[in-house]
């Protein structure tokens, strides 16, 4: 195929990234989006002038001109629109965390399976620029053997209210930004199998709006000896950090992914894309140029469309996604016991969603 058709399915802060991304790949077009309230799905097909609109994703799943679907929706309902999908005959990009529970993980990837069809898990950090160039140094034995990676990504708070929610979104910080530190963590290492996780987790500015944690530090031990530092942060003033170090025999980097392109602010009324993010861009804060490019989702966006369009195995797959999840469960197990959790681990039964093994 020349063209690969694209399906959005939602409408809030991380489709419009993935509309935006896509105008940037000359070898994909988005022909649809589907979201629940009318009224906000049409402003946004408007805006980015996607053909068609649906209140209903089933609808757009009919369109037999689709080629790929990208899922940007609360972490709740990525399982079963990913299931839909793949009964339509569509292959997935599914935003990160892949899903709620491991069972639910293991029913995307065999459904997918049985339809033919690709399940990519949408990790942009394995595709940002200047942490492209960090594993490029790694693959040239530039560093020598690496033995630490440190990744963190914090801020204030997210970009859209259900986070909040641990019932919509399975758990706190760790769940909405600790899945990119783990996944970078795993990524430079080759994917290494992951031995034990210990993590610390605390609820420090924001328990009057969710029972989940709003900071967190997880630590990987992998299995040729090295670790994985994973700080993350909805309880950081100033704007978005997003930084990784990655220490060898041989030497050091470390990749700053936003400072070297933002510009140095001052604002006393705010600004954002979302409403929601006004508040926390009040006063000194580093303004983002180019933000989706930096982060990578053209060039992932890109990578995933030439899968489909060339049959190619992708960097980041439902596998790689039930990975991440299966160390989060094991981090939120850890931070209740106090103790180191061994890999592999199965959680017990009953368990609906991650921040249940921390807080029940």
């Amino acid at each position: 195929m020349d063209v690969v058709k694209v399906g959005v399915i939602g409408s809030g802060f991380v489709a419009n990234i993935h509309l935006e991304s896509f105008k940037m790949v000359p070898h994909a077009e988005v022909v649809a989006i589907a979201s629940p309230t009318e009224e906000h799905v049409r402003a946004v097909a408007e805006k980015h002038g996607v053909p068609r609109w649906f209140t209903d994703y089933h609808d757009l799943l009919t369109l037999e001109e689709i080629d790929m679907v990208t899922l940007a929706l609360p972490n709740y309902l990525h399982a079963q629109a990913c299931i839909d999908a793949a009964q339509a005959g569509k292959h997935v990009v599914c935003e990160k965390p892949v899903c709620l529970t491991l069972e639910d993980a293991d029913r995307m990837i065999e459904a997918c399976r049985q339809a033919g069809v690709k399940l990519m898990y949408a990790e942009e950090l394995c595709f940002a620029p200047k942490y492209v160039r960090a594993k490029t140094l790694v693959e040239e034995g530039a560093l020598g053997k690496v033995h630490r990676v440190k990744q963190s990504e914090e801020h204030f708070g997210p970009d859209m209210p259900w986070f909040w929610d641990v019932d919509l979104s399975g758990g706190g910080v760790l769940m909405d930004m600790g899945c990119h530190s783990i996944e970078f963590c795993r990524w430079i290492y080759d994917k290494q199998p992951i031995k034990s996780v210990y993590a610390e987790l605390d609820t420090h500015v924001h328990g009057d709006k969710t029972r989940g944690e709003d900071h967190s530090v997880t630590i990987l031990k992998f299995a040729d000896g090295g670790i994985g530092i994973c700080e993350n942060s909805w309880a950081k003033h100033g704007g978005v950090d997003d930084v990784a170090e990655i220490n060898g025999s041989l030497g050091v980097t470390r990749a700053d992914l936003l400072r070297g392109s933002s510009l140095v602010t001052y604002s006393e009324a705010g600004y954002g894309y979302a409403a929601e993010k006004v508040a926390t861009t009040k006063g000194w804060t580093f303004t983002m140029f180019e933000e989706t490019w930096n982060y990578g989702f053209p060039q992932e966006m890109a990578h995933f469309a030439r899968c489909v369009a060339e049959d190619l195995e992708p960097l980041e797959t439902g596998e790689d996604g039930k990975k991440v999840l299966e160390v989060i469960y094991a981090a939120y197990q850890s931070a209740r016991r106090g103790a180191v959790v061994e890999l592999p681990f199965t959680p017990p039964e009953g368990v609906a969603k991650p921040i249940d093994l921390w807080r029940p």
